[in-house]
C-alpha cells in the first residue's frame, strides 16, 4: 500500500490586498495573489515567502498586516528589477469577514511558529568599539527590525573591558532564546568565554549566539552572511537573527599553563598581530590608519623567529617536517595545559570547561615548521574583516583551524599578498603555506636581529601576549596580559560546541 503524505491545507479567498481586489491562496509556507480584473498591477501574480521574506505578523479586525522585508521586486508589492537588495514593506491583506481573517490569522501564526523563531533575546550593545556607533546603530537599524518582528528583547550596554563576559556568565539563561551582540567580535568571544566559566557551561554553550556588525573587523559577521550569499549590510545581519536559523560553530581552546582563553575567530603572530594593535596610536586616521601602518611594517619587514608544531587535518599530512614521538609532548605539549586542575578563566572566576580532551589520544602524528616567520595567521571562520578573506577554506565547525603561514618573503611581495587577501587567493602563493590542523602549538621567539624584541599574539582582537612590554599600551591600573610571551602557547579545536544564528 502506497504511503499517504499528509496534505497541506489549502486556503483561497476574495479579498483586498493593500487596497486592491484580489484572489488570494495560502498554501503551505507561502501567501499568494493574483489582482482582479480591472484592478491595479492586472494579472500579475505576487508572492510572499513566510520564512524567507515575513519580519512579522498580526491581526487587527479584519485585516492581516504582514511586515515584509523582501528583496526588490519581491512580496512588498513593488515590480520585478532592483538590484536585489532587501527592503521593508507592508502587505495588507483584508478579508470579507472577521470570522475569515481569524481563520486565516490562525493559519499564519501557527506556521510562523513552526519556523522556530527566537521569542526572546538579550542584546548587549558596545558602545565603545569600532567608531563607538554602536548605540546609534541599535536604535536607527536593529530596533525598528526587531520591534516590527514582535520579537520581546532586553538590551544592556556595556560599561567596561570584560563586562559582556561577567554578563554572559551571570545572566539568566532561561529567560532568552539567544544572545546577541551589537559588536565587533571582541564582544561575541567575551561572551562565548562567559558561558564556558559557568557551572552549567555545557548547557550555557548552546544558548544561540548572534552578531550584529559594529565594530571594526566584523569578520564574524561577514562570514555568515557570505556563506548563505547574503550581502555585507547590518539589515541583513538582524533578519537572519530574527528567522532564526542556527549552525554549529567551533570553539578553539588557547592555552598556556594554568591560564586558558577560548576563540571563536582567529588567532595571530607577526605581521597580522603587529598592524592591527600598533596602528592603535594612528587611530585618530580612522580605517586608514590599517593601510598606512601596513606599508610602514612591509617597508620595514619584521621576521620573528620561532617553531610550530602541530597535528594536521586529513589530506595535509606531508606538510613540514615530522617531529620525534619520543620527545615526551605527552609531558611536555599540549596535554599540560589540560591535565591539571584549571578550573581558572582569564578573569580568575571559576571556570567550568577546561578544554576538549581529545589531544590526550594517543598514536598522534605531530609535524613542524621551523622560522623565522613573516606571519602566522589561524582562522576558523573564512573572513578576518570585512574585506579580509584570510582563511578561504575555513569551515564553522568543521573540528580544524586552517593555517595561512608566510615565512620568508620578499617585502613586495608581501604587499601583494595583502592585496590579494581580499578574495582569499593569496594562499596559493608559493610564499604561503596554507594548511588545516586539529591542533597546534606556537613557540614564539624573538625578532630576528633583536636580543630583546619580541612579537604581539593576537587573539580575536584582545592580546594574550606581548613580546616587547616596553612598547605596550597598558598602563599601572590596566590589567596584564593573559599569557606570557616566549612559553609555548596551544591551541586545540572542539567541533560545533557553541551555537550562532546564521542566516541558513
Amino acid at each position: 500500500m502506497a504511503d499517504h503524505q499528509p496534505q497541506v491545507e489549502v486556503l483561497t479567498e476574495s479579498v483586498r490586498v493593500n487596497g486592491t481586489k484580489a484572489e488570494a491562496t495560502l498554501v503551505g509556507g507561502e501567501l499568494a495573489w493574483r489582482p482582479a480584473a480591472g484592478g491595479n498591477g492586472e494579472g500579475q501574480e505576487r508572492r510572499l515567502e513566510l520564512e524567507s521574506e515575513v519580519l512579522g505578523f498580526q491581526m487587527d479586525g479584519r485585516q492581516l498586516k504582514f511586515a515584509t522585508f523582501a528583496a526588490s521586486g519581491g512580496g512588498n508589492g513593488k515590480g520585478g528589477g532592483g538590484d536585489g537588495n532587501r527592503r521593508r514593506g507592508e502587505v495588507v491583506v483584508e478579508m470579507e469577514n472577521e470570522a475569515t481573517a481569524v481563520r486565516w490569522g490562525d493559519v499564519i501564526s501557527d506556521r510562523l511558529a513552526s519556523l522556530g523563531r527566537p521569542k526572546k533575546l538579550f542584546i548587549i550593545v558596545n558602545p565603545y568599539g569600532g567608531k563607538r556607533s554602536g548605540p546609534s546603530i541599535f536604535q536607527n537599524e536593529v530596533l525598528p527590525l526587531i520591534e516590527a518582528s514582535g520579537v520581546l528583547y532586553t538590551m544592556q550596554e556595556t560599561k567596561h573591558r570584560l563586562h559582556a563576559q561577567e554578563i554572559a556568565h551571570s545572566l539568566d539563561l532561561r529567560k532568552y532564546d539567544g544572545i546577541i551582540c551589537v559588536s565587533g567580535d571582541g564582544v561575541m568571544v567575551e561572551v562565548v568565554n562567559g558561558l564556558l566559566q559557568r557551572e552549567d557551561w555545557e548547557t550555557a554553550i548552546k544558548v544561540p549566539l548572534g552578531i550584529i556588525p559594529a565594530g571594526t573587523g566584523n569578520g564574524m559577521a561577514r562570514s555568515l552572511l557570505h556563506a548563505a550569499g547574503e550581502p555585507f549590510c547590518i539589515s541583513n545581519a538582524v533578519f537572519a537573527i530574527i528567522r532564526g536559523h542556527k549552525r554549529a560553530l567551533d570553539v578553539t581552546s588557547v592555552v598556556q599553563g594554568k591560564a586558558r582563553f577560548f576563540s571563536v575567530l582567529m588567532l595571530t603572530w607577526g605581521l597580522v598581530a603587529d598592524v592591527d594593535i600598533e596602528s592603535e596610536k594612528y587611530r585618530w586616521m580612522g580605517s586608514a590608519r590599517l593601510d598606512f601602518y601596513l606599508l610602514l611594517r612591509i617597508l620595514n619587514l619584521r621576521r620573528y623567529n620561532g617553531r610550530i608544531l602541530f597535528v594536521p587535518a586529513p589530506g595535509y599530512e606531508e606538510v613540514g617536517d615530522p617531529v620525534d614521538q619520543t620527545t615526551g609532548y605527552e609531558t611536555n605539549g599540549f596535554s599540560t595545559g589540560f591535565q591539571d586542575d584549571g578550573r581558572t578563566g582569564s578573569n580568575g572566576e571559576t571556570c567550568g570547561y577546561v578544554g576538549p580532551s581529545s589531544i590526550k589520544e594517543a598514536g598522534l602524528r605531530w609535524r613542524s615548521l621551523d622560522g623565522p616567520f613573516v606571519s602566522v595567521w589561524l582562522g576558523n571562520v573564512p573572513f578576518a574583516s570585512e574585506d579580509a578573506m584570510a582563511a578561504p577554506k575555513a569551515e564553522f565547525a568543521d573540528g580544524y583551524l586552517d593555517a595561512a603561514i608566510i615565512k620568508d618573503c620578499p617585502r613586495w611581495d608581501v604587499l601583494g599578498l595583502v592585496f590579494q587577501m581580499k578574495d582569499g587567493s593569496y594562499v596559493n602563493s608559493p610564499c604561503v603555506e596554507y594548511f588545516k590542523v586539529k591542533a597546534i602549538r606556537i613557540e614564539p621567539g624573538l625578532r630576528v636581529g633583536s636580543s630583546t624584541e619580541g612579537g604581539i599574539i593576537d587573539s580575536d582582537g584582545e592580546v594574550i601576549a606581548r613580546g616587547d612590554e616596553s612598547d605596550s599600551r597598558a598602563g599601572d591600573d590596566e590589567p596584564g596580559h593573559l599569557m606570557a610571551y616566549g612559553p609555548p602557547i596551544q591551541l586545540t579545536v572542539d567541533q560545533g560546541l557553541a551555537t550562532i544564528f546564521s542566516p541558513r
